[in-house]
């Protein structure tokens, strides 16, 4: 089932049935008056970020605050199929809850068992990372978890029902900080804010492509299917790439992508000249992205699910914006943001689809020549990494918990 199916569906059959679960929970709040206080000591909470692999090594922070203020409780990470191999390669997470959404036959028929599986878990606090989507604030529901958490954009009782908290979501916010919002409702003694990448097991795709440790740049030309106005069109990388050749020739350019992408990669690598440049776009495993990253020297890329591997093995990164913005999911201290502000970006909290329709003048305007500066000044020696400072963070005293809403 690609995207555009599941959003159909999502606005439609899946928005009712959230509509009306709204009215029956909110009877049954009043009729049961079950205690939602945050001072109890929780056995087993819940994670669930169905989209985005970049996003849920931003909740990784999330998941270390939860693991260190509450040692002994369960952990339980719900999302779909795809990032199992990924979420099982944190070992602070105890267990997860997949549903598969590959296909609408195995969406539908997989559903029950799921919803079963989260019902049998027990779940005190359920925290449902996704902003929009009518199906994750369903799944929530169905799992009866006693405290279910969400976010809202403008008004603060949306879904206020489907949940019992929630928290305003702020545009302006790092994303890894907006996820901890959540958590900081709690009385916690300890917060972790780093990003953490997985454990996976050493791999030896460094060997297959005959790549050495810190001697090569990787650069990521692909946006998902979520927003492919994220790209930084392929002329710009055509233009790039050999500049970079030449003026670093003692580094190798290693090109990567998910299988999707791999035709896109290849397409652009035929129109380079024959040089120094490695096509990998397909041809690794999870965990070999993850390894070519960990090992590269630059990371170039479109605002993507590479760019937040890279902040989490914390390598120096050139992070290309538009739909975004870099203060949401471009903020880590060796991030180069590159970011044209016009006047419709960022406009993803805003549409499903950009006003643009695709001719993404925020990503256009954005010049070869700087880029490569930032090339320059990175493989030069000449960037200083820096923490960025910011009053967002502020939390608030244990009583009160800015942006916060509870039924």
């Amino acid at each position: 089932m690609n995207l555009r199916q599941q959003l159909i569906i999502d606005k439609t059959i899946v928005k009712f049935a959230v509509l009306a679960l709204n009215v029956v929970v909110r009877i049954l709040g009043k009729l049961l008056r079950i205690n939602h206080k945050l001072d109890s000591e929780f056995k087993v909470f819940a994670i669930c970020k169905f989209k985005g692999l970049g996003s849920i090594i931003q909740a990784t922070p999330l998941i270390q605050t939860i693991r260190v203020n509450y040692p002994e409780a369960k952990i339980i990470f719900v999302t779909t199929e795809s990032n199992r191999m990924l979420v099982q390669a944190y070992p602070e997470i105890d267990e997860v809850i997949t549903l598969n959404d590959s296909s609408t036959g195995k969406l539908v028929f997989g559903f029950i068992p799921f919803v079963w599986s989260l019902l049998r878990s027990n779940i005190d606090n359920y925290f449902d990372l996704e902003i929009y989507s009518n199906f994750s604030s369903l799944v929530t529901t169905l799992s009866m978890a006693t405290n279910r958490f969400g976010y809202y954009l403008r008004s603060s009782h949306y879904r206020l029902g489907i949940y019992t908290h929630m928290m305003f979501y702020n545009i302006d916010s790092p994303i890894f900080q907006t996820y901890l919002q959540l958590i900081r409702a709690f009385p916690i003694q300890k917060e972790i804010t780093n990003l953490k990448a997985p454990e996976f097991k050493k791999s030896n795709w460094l060997e297959t492509f005959n790549l050495t440790e810190n001697q090569y740049i990787v650069i990521n030309p692909n946006a998902s299917d979520l927003r492919l106005e994220r790209r930084w069109g392929s002329e710009n990388f055509i233009t790039l790439i050999p500049q970079i050749s030449k003026q670093f020739s003692e580094l190798k350019v290693v090109l990567i992508g998910a299988p999707a992408e791999a035709n896109y990669v290849k397409e652009l690598v035929a129109k380079l000249p024959s040089g120094n440049v490695i096509d990998t776009a397909g041809k690794t495993s999870l965990t070999g992205l993850f390894e070519i990253i960990k090992n590269s020297k630059l990371v170039i890329t479109n605002d993507s699910g590479p760019m937040h591997i890279a902040f989490a093995f914390q390598k120096m990164t050139i992070g290309l914006f538009g739909p975004c913005s870099p203060e949401q999911y471009g903020f880590h201290e060796f991030a180069i943001p590159v970011y044209k502000k016009i006047y419709c970006s960022p406009c993803v909290h805003e549409f499903d689809i950009s006003p643009c329709n695709g001719n993404n003048q925020c990503m256009q305007l954005i010049e070869v020549s700087e880029v490569l500066g930032h090339v320059k000044t990175v493989l030069e020696g000449n960037f200083k990494p820096n923490v960025p400072e910011s009053e967002l963070f502020f939390h608030g005293k244990n009583e009160w918990v800015p942006g916060f809403v509870n039924r």
